[in-house]
């Protein structure tokens, strides 16, 4: 029996496994429809599929705690927080969601926790950690009980500045374990030690809301996994089935991080290191950004309507996937997404129920994608899809054709929305950065992306559909901490010790994991005093002394000057301010190889054909990836197809194998 460590990502249409032999490097792929109303079925009839073996590791992406927030299912929650400061959450920021001009239309939504779920408990500190007035023991005593006589069993504690003294939150949880001992807390020390109340109140009360979930989701899978299993981080890397339980938040874009960081060691070993990705799924689309091998980091990101401050893998997620459905507007106007048919019961063509026309509907309609997925294990009712489509045209006016077609087009146009959105907002040019595009319905648009955001290429790994998958097997264990620490004028002596205190936390947490040779990755968060947001920039390793504190300074304004255009180096009148240490522990694993490829042996056979319609339908050579050698060149029209994907060739267009197997695909 052989030995493999296992990858298994849970989409919102397919569960995708990888498997690499530890031994030879040989990777197992497959996949399987996933399974919303228990997403361990998918998991465990995913590893099924690929028959006896003995997994030293399996390492899960997974979209639970996603989900629960993009589906807002959030109840059972209270908040407790310092005397004085209940209405934290309604005041929240005067920010309006696309400026000041939908100021008009906009209505606040509802806060994540109701005001008669706030509590305030006495006692206050100071910006530096000092004590302003003492914990009130005998007030929190009687918001616990207050807690547990409603039945409130998730609870989110937040003092103002925390960051600086956790003493009165550890206090607060002591209380809550001895008067309400069935409440799940979670503290705004543990989970975000750095400033901002609003902020940090909302990530730990996110922490909160999807722990109870999380913890029956992951016991629930250990149980019929029988083996220790690790999750996909947020920040790139993975932890433990038994550590992330106890900080799930972490987790909340771990499918997508785990793509991110596949597709960025694909494209560098072909050669590609600084790279777009697109992951297309069948409800949603994922975009980032890879700047020499290195997926770019935010703290800012967003999970539906809630700001979550973790250290994240920057991404940009629209409704643009094979599942988005297709509708007309009040004005008349043809739409596509961002809701979904999902796996269940999913486009037309899947025969299951659904009633509404999909972006996969008008691929199958036009011939673009064969009359079945998988390989023949999901048939499509190519019919229903047909009916479904001409339907929708004859309510627009237009013929089937051009309906089909100007839904894949508004589909492109979001999805390139998103990658113009990624890297205009870094001070990127798209035109500089090849597109990798995998998922089962990433290739679907490459040829119109490249056309529409003047993309030099679009490359496509091999089984597109499982790189997420194949991604978990690429990543480290990881590890965030982060110290508020504001100051104009920071000593070298001060950093130093902070920054030990920091790896000290990690070095523990690694050990924990089995690693007792950790590596430590710096960075700091400077800007110019009198800014209200900082830039993050690395941090050099070593001894902090004032060499190292130039050296940061400098990459900041090299950082700020990239970002915004302009910088204040040399200007006496704007200092800059330090405002956050972070380290990252990092607990290195060996990566597996991407082998280059061996032609095949004899002579390569000839392709098939199918009416396929883009200028117009005619018959189109239909090439299988599996037969295409290294170097091999497909000319447009034409599509190339293997198990879980697709990649259209458009006229004008030409396809070609490199030597690790990717296809790339450029204009002429």
């Amino acid at each position: 029996m052989r030995s493999v460590r296992i990858g298994v990502d849970t989409g919102g249409t397919f569960t995708d496994v990888v498997a690499v032999d530890d031994q030879t490097g040989e990777i197992v792929t497959t996949k399987t429809p996933s399974t919303p109303a228990n997403p361990a079925d998918g998991f465990v009839k995913g590893i099924e599929k690929l028959g006896p073996l003995d997994a030293s590791s399996v390492v899960h992406g997974t979209t639970v705690a996603t989900n629960q927030l993009l589906e807002d299912r959030i109840a059972n929650l209270g908040f407790i927080t310092t005397e004085g400061f209940e209405f934290i959450l309604e005041i929240a920021r005067q920010s309006v969601p696309d400026g000041y001009g939908n100021s008009y239309f906009w209505v606040k939504p509802p806060r994540i926790v109701p005001i008669h779920l706030v509590k305030t408990v006495g006692g206050r500190l100071d910006h530096t950690g000092g004590e302003v007035r003492p914990f009130t023991e005998e007030q929190a005593a009687e918001v616990a009980r207050w807690f547990r006589a409603k039945g409130v069993t998730a609870i989110g504690v937040c003092f103002l500045h925390s960051y600086a003294n956790p003493d009165h939150e550890r206090r607060m949880r002591d209380v809550l374990a001895r008067e309400h001992p069935e409440a799940i807390v979670s503290l705004s020390s543990d989970v975000l030690r750095e400033y901002r109340e609003y902020e940090r109140s909302v990530t730990t009360l996110v922490d909160a809301a999807v722990k109870p979930t999380m913890r029956r989701y992951l016991a629930n899978l250990s149980a019929r996994l029988g083996m220790p299993f690790s999750v996909m981080k947020s920040n790139g890397g993975v932890l433990s089935a038994r550590e992330v339980v106890n900080q799930p938040i972490t987790t909340v874009l771990s499918g997508p991080a785990a793509g991110a960081l596949g597709a960025a060691l694909i494209a560098s070993t072909a050669g590609h290191p600084s790279v777009i990705t697109l992951d297309g799924g069948g409800t949603s689309t994922d975009v980032s950004v890879v700047i020499e091998g290195e997926p770019s980091i935010t703290t800012e990101g967003v999970i539906g309507r809630y700001p979550c401050k973790i250290p994240m893998i920057d991404i940009v997620t629209v409704g643009a996937g094979g599942g988005s459905i297709a509708w007309i507007s009040p004005e008349g106007t043809l739409k596509v997404g961002p809701k979904s048919a999902g796996a269940d019961p999913g486009p037309l063509c899947y025969g299951r129920g659904g009633t509404e026309v999909t972006v996969t509907d008008a691929h199958v309609f036009l011939g673009r994608i064969p009359p079945h997925l998988l390989g023949g294990e999901i048939p499509l009712d190519v019919a229903a899809a047909r009916t479904g489509i001409q339907a929708l045209a004859d309510k627009l006016g237009l013929s089937a054709e051009r309906t089909a077609t100007g839904i894949l087009e508004i589909s492109a146009f979001n999805q390139s929305n998103a990658i113009r959105q990624l890297t205009v907002k870094r001070g990127l040019d798209v035109r500089d950065f090849p597109l990798v595009t995998f998922g089962g319905s990433g290739p679907l648009l490459a040829c119109r992306l490249i056309d529409i955001l003047g993309l030099p290429a679009v490359v496509v790994p091999p089984d597109p559909g499982n790189v997420s998958a194949f991604g978990l097997l690429t990543v480290d264990v990881k590890n965030d901490y982060v110290r508020t620490h504001v100051t104009r004028d920071l000593s070298p002596a001060t950093a130093g010790e902070i920054f030990r205190e920091l790896e000290g936390e990690a070095a523990q947490a690694l050990d924990r994991e089995g690693f007792d040779e950790p590596v430590y990755a710096r960075s700091a968060d400077l800007r110019y005093y009198g800014q209200a947001y900082e830039v993050r920039v690395a941090a050099p390793a070593g001894e902090v002394d004032e060499e190292w504190r130039r050296e940061v300074l400098d990459r900041f304004h090299q950082a700020h000057e990239k970002l915004y255009g302009y910088g204040y180096r040399d200007d006496e009148r704007h200092g800059v301010e330090w405002v956050n240490l972070r380290v990252s522990g990092i607990g290195p694993i060996t990566r597996p190889a991407i082998r280059r490829r061996e032609p095949h042996a004899g002579e390569r056979p000839a392709a098939a054909t199918r009416s396929v319609h883009f200028d117009s339908a005619a018959d189109t050579p239909i090439h299988q990836r599996s037969d295409l050698d290294p170097g091999t060149v497909v000319e447009g029209p034409a599509v190339i197809e293997e198990y879980g994907s697709t990649i259209p060739i458009h006229p004008g267009f030409t396809a070609q194998v490199d030597d690790y197997g990717n296809v790339e695909v450029r204009r002429g």
